[in-house]
C-alpha cells in the first residue's frame, strides 16, 4: 500500500527510520527504586531499508547507554559496535551507532543496548507521600508525544509501528503491568524479587508501549476487562467502571469493526498523573479524578477506548497531523455515546457544546489567528511536540470529520465509511491526504463534485492550514432541552433576567452543571455577593469531588475574587495533578488578584514535587519561573 506518509517527514525524531527500521524489541528490564533507575537492555530486531552505515536511535539526556552489541539474527558473529551520543533537542538527543561497513536494504541483524534509564519526561518516580496507598513508592512511563526516549532507545516517531515484549524484575511486594495483551508473572526462586513477562503482538508505536509498576491490585470488571490501581482505592475503582467498559466496547465494535488488542484493562493512577487518560493498548492509564462514585465521568473512558480504533490502530505518521488521531477519536466517542441508552443524541450534543465551549475559550485566550489554531500544524525542528498541545486537534477536528459525515450524505453513511476507514489504514501511520483521498474515493460523487476545493471549506486551504474558528460547526440544536435551562439559570444570576424556570440544578444531568457554570464564566461581570449566594444556595456546586465542576467553579471565583472559596482551590491543587485542571487553574490565578496570584506562588512551592515534569515546567512558564 502506497500511502503519502510514506514521504513524510518528522521533525521531533533524531532516528534515521526511513533508512533502517526496527522490526520488534524485546525489554529486559531491573526497577531499582532505591537508586530511581531502570537497568535495561533492549534488544532491537532491525531491517536495512536503504544503503547506509549506521543506525540512529532517539534517547534522552537521562538515558545513559553503556554498551552496543550486533548479532546476526540466528545468534552468532557478535560484535561490539561504536556507538556516539549527539545532540539533538532540549527534550532528546541521538544515539548514533556505526556499523563496520555501509549495509545494503534488506540486510537483518539484532542490537542489543545495554543502558540505565533514571528519569526524564517519560519516565516518573513517585514517593509514597505521592501515591494513594501512602506507603510504597510508585513509578510509570509517559510516552505521548516524544517522552518514551527516555524510557528506551526507540524510533520514537508515530510513523514506525512493531510488536514487543519485556521482562520486568520488580522488589518482592511489588507488581509489574505493561500496554500488552499477554502477561504473566513468572517463577524466579528470588527472594528479593519477582519477575513479570509482558507480549504485545499487534505492531504498536513507541509512544504506546508503557510500564507501571507499585503497589497494586486488580479486580473484574467485564469479560475482557480488570480494573488495576492501589488497594486502597480498588473498591471504588471497581464500582465506578463495573459493567461499563464492556457496553463501551461492543457498541464500539458495531461502528468501527472489530477490537484488535485483546484485552481492555484500566489502571486507575496515582494522584499526580497529569491527563485525564493515556490510550496505551490493552491498559489505558486513567487519572483518579473519575473515581466520583456516579459514573459522571466515564465518558473519559469512552473516549480512551475510541482510540483503540483511531489513534492506537490508525495512527497520525508525525505530530503535526495530531488532529486525525484526537479528532476522529473526539467523534468516535460521541457517537457511542449518542447510541447508548441513558445517553443519547440530546445528552451528546450538549457534551459537544460544552466541548465547542473549551475550544472557543483556548481561541479567546490565544487569539483565533495563533498558528497553533490550524489543523495542521507546522511543528519547527526543535519544538517539543508536548509544547503544541491544546484543544485545537480535538474540537476543531471533531468539527471538521462531523463536516465530512454532513458530506457523506448521514449518519448511516458515514459509520459504513468509518468501518472501510479502520479496516483500510490499521496498524498503519497516516498524513491527511491519506484520509481525505480515501473519503473522495469512497464517495465518487463528491469527488466529482469537488468538495475539497469548495470556496470557504477547502480540505487544505481552509481546513488544514488556516487558522481560527471552524467554517462549519455541526448542528447541536437538539440539546437545547438541555442547554436552555442552563442558560437560563446563568442569566439569572448574571441579573440579566427574573424568569427562570429551573432553578434547582441538582437534579440535571452533570454535563448541564457544566453548562451551566460555562456560561456563568462567560459573564463579564456579575452582581455583588452573587458567588456567596450561589454558593450557599449550591453546597454541591461549591464543595464538590467532581473535578471537572471544581475546575469551573475555581476559574469563576478566581475571576471575581471570590476568597472564601480559595482554601478549596488550595486544597483541589494538592489533590491532584491532571494538567487539564491544574494549568487553567493557575493561569486564572495569575490573571486575578495579588492575592490570588500569592496563592499560585506558594501553592505551586507547596505542590511542585507532586506534579509530572512537563506539568511543572508549564507551570513555571505561567509563573515565569525560570
Amino acid at each position: 500500500m502506497v500511502l503519502h506518509s510514506d514521504l513524510a517527514t518528522d521533525v521531533s525524531t533524531a532516528s534515521n527510520f526511513r533508512d533502517v527500521k526496527v522490526e520488534m524489541f524485546h525489554l529486559n528490564m531491573k526497577v531499582d527504586f532505591d537508586k530511581r533507575c531502570i537497568v535495561s537492555r533492549a534488544d532491537l530486531d532491525v531491517i536495512v531499508v536503504k544503503p547506509t552505515d549506521k543506525v540512529t536511535l532517539d534517547v534522552h539526556q537521562t538515558l545513559t547507554v553503556h554498551k552496543v552489541v550486533k548479532e546476526e539474527v540466528d545468534g552468532g558473529n557478535a560484535e561490539q559496535l561504536e556507538f556516539e551520543i549527539k545532540p539533538f533537542a532540549d527534550y532528546g538527543t541521538a544515539l548514533e551507532i556505526k556499523f563496520p561497513e555501509t549495509y545494503e536494504g534488506g540486510k537483518k541483524f539484532v542490537l542489543k543496548i545495554d543502558y540505565v534509564s533514571t528519569g526524564g519526561p517519560g519516565v516518573c518516580w513517585l514517593d509514597p507521600a505521592q501515591t494513594a496507598g501512602k506507603v510504597k513508592p510508585y513509578m510509570y512511563t509517559q510516552g505521548q508525544a516524544s517522552c518514551n526516549r527516555s524510557f528506551f532507545p526507540c524510533q520514537d516517531t508515530p510513523a514506525v509501528k512493531c510488536p514487543y515484549s519485556a521482562t520486568v524484575k520488580v522488589p518482592k511486594g511489588f507488581t509489574a503491568v505493561m500496554s500488552a495483551s499477554e502477561s504473566r508473572k513468572e517463577a524466579t526462586g528470588e527472594d528479593d524479587h519477582e519477575t513479570f513477562f509482558f507480549s504485545l503482538q499487534q505492531p504498536v508505536q513507541s509512544y504506546l508501549v508503557a510500564l507501571a509498576v507499585g503497589d497494586l491490585a486488580s479486580a473484574e470488571i467485564g469479560p475482557r476487562s480488570r480494573v488495576w490501581t492501589e488497594p486502597s482505592m480498588l473498591e471504588k475503582a471497581k464500582n465506578e467502571f463495573d459493567g461499563e467498559v464492556e457496553i463501551f466496547l461492543s457498541k464500539g465494535e458495531e461502528l468501527f469493526g472489530p477490537y484488535q488488542w485483546g484485552r481492555y484493562d484500566l489502571l486507575v493512577m496515582p494522584p499526580s498523573f497529569p491527563y485525564g487518560g493515556m490510550e496505551n493498548p490493552c491498559l489505558t492509564f486513567v487519572t483518579p479524578c473519575l473515581l466520583v462514585g456516579d459514573k459522571s465521568l466515564t465518558d473519559v473512558v469512552i473516549h480512551e477506548i475510541s482510540h483503540s480504533w483511531f489513534g492506537n490502530l490508525v495512527t497520525n505518521a508525525n505530530w503535526g497531523e495530531f488532529w486525525l488521531n484526537e479528532g476522529f477519536t473526539m467523534f468516535a466517542q460521541r457517537r457511542i455515546m449518542e447510541e447508548l441508552p441513558g445517553l443519547g443524541k440530546a445528552y451528546t450534543c450538549l457534551e459537544a457544546t460544552t466541548g465547542l465551549a473549551l475550544l472557543r475559550q483556548h481561541m479567546d485566550d490565544t487569539g483565533e489567528d495563533h498558528p497553533l489554531n490550524k489543523l495542521r500544524v507546522v511543528i519547527e525542528p526543535g519544538v517539543d511536540p508536548d509544547d503544541t498541545y491544546n484543544e485545537t486537534p480535538y474540537e476543531k477536528g471533531y468539527t471538521f470529520v462531523c463536516y465530512l459525515q454532513q458530506l457523506a450524505g448521514g449518519v448511516k453513511e458515514f459509520d459504513d465509511f468509518l468501518k472501510k476507514y479502520v479496516e483500510k489504514f490499521k496498524f498503519k501511520s497516516i498524513v491527511a491526504e491519506d484520509t481525505l483521498d480515501f473519503f473522495l474515493d469512497c464517495f465518487p460523487n463528491l469527488k466529482e463534485q469537488q468538495v475539497d476545493k469548495k470556496p470557504g471549506f477547502e480540505f487544505k486551504a481552509t481546513w488544514l492550514e488556516k487558522a481560527g474558528w471552524p467554517p462549519y460547526v455541526p448542528d447541536l440544536s437538539a440539546g437545547r432541552a438541555l442547554t436552555t435551562p442552563a442558560e437560563e439559570l446563568a442569566n439569572y444570576w448574571a441579573g440579566e433576567t427574573q424568569e427562570c424556570s429551573d432553578k434547582d440544578p441538582s437534579r440535571w444531568k452533570t454535563y448541564q452543571v457544566f453548562h451551566f457554570l460555562d456560561k456563568i464564566l462567560e459573564k463579564s461581570k456579575l452582581p455583588e455577593n452573587t458567588l456567596k449566594k450561589m454558593a450557599e444556595t449550591y453546597p454541591f456546586i461549591a464543595n464538590t469531588h467532581n473535578a471537572e465542576v471544581r475546575l469551573r467553579w475555581s476559574q469563576i471565583t478566581l475571576k471575581h475574587d471570590y476568597q472564601e472559596d480559595f482554601p478549596n482551590i488550595r486544597q483541589f491543587l494538592h489533590s491532584q495533578g491532571k494538567q487539564k485542571y491544574v494549568l487553567p487553574i493557575y493561569r486564572a490565578m495569575m490573571k486575578g488578584s495579588e492575592t490570588a496570584k500569592k496563592m499560585a506562588h506558594s501553592v505551586f512551592e507547596e505542590t511542585a514535587s507532586q506534579l509530572h515534569i512537563n506539568v511543572r515546567n508549564y507551570v513555571k512558564k505561567i509563573l515565569n519561573i525560570s
